[in-house]
C-alpha cells in the first residue's frame, strides 16, 4: 500500500516531510496489550505523551505539559519534557505496563523528544 503526501512550500514542506517520516515509522511500530506504543506529539509550546494499545484502540496512560501537576512548573521546554516523560512512565507503571515501543511520530530524536524518552527510561519504563 502506497501513501502519498502532497508537498507544499515553506512550512508546508516541513510538515509534509514530517508526515512522511511518521508514516514510515508507523509502518513498523504497533502497540500490543503486552507492549503498547508510547507516542510523543510535539508542538512549539507543548508536548504530549500517550501510551496506546493499538489493537484495542485505547489510551492506557497519558501526560502533557497541560497537566495540572506540570503546568505551572518553571524551566525551559526541555525540562518540562523531562517532567512529562517521568509522569507518563509513573502512570504507565501504575497501569501495569513495564515495557513500551517508542513512536517519535516523525520528529527527530533530539532535544525535547530525547529528553522525554530518557526521563521515561530513568523512571523505570523499558524500551
Amino acid at each position: 500500500m502506497s501513501l502519498s503526501v502532497k508537498i507544499g512550500k515553506g512550512n508546508a514542506y516541513k510538515a509534509a516531510a514530517r508526515k512522511r517520516r511518521a508514516i514510515r515509522v508507523r509502518k513498523r511500530v504497533s502497540g500490543t496489550p503486552v507492549r503498547p506504543r508510547l507516542v510523543v506529539t510535539r508542538s512549539n509550546r507543548h508536548i504530549v505523551a500517550q501510551v496506546i494499545d493499538d489493537l484495542a484502540g485505547h489510551t492506557l496512560a497519558s501526560a502533557s505539559t497541560l497537566d495540572v501537576s506540570i503546568k505551572g512548573v518553571d524551566g525551559d521546554k526541555t525540562e518540562q519534557a523531562k517532567k512529562v516523560g517521568a509522569l507518563v512512565a509513573e502512570r504507565a507503571k501504575a497501569a501495569g505496563i513495564e515495557s513500551v515501543v517508542f513512536d517519535r511520530a516523525g520528529n527527530q530524536y533530539a532535544g525535547r523528544i530525547a529528553a522525554l524518552a530518557d526521563a521515561a527510561r530513568e523512571s523505570g519504563l523499558d524500551f
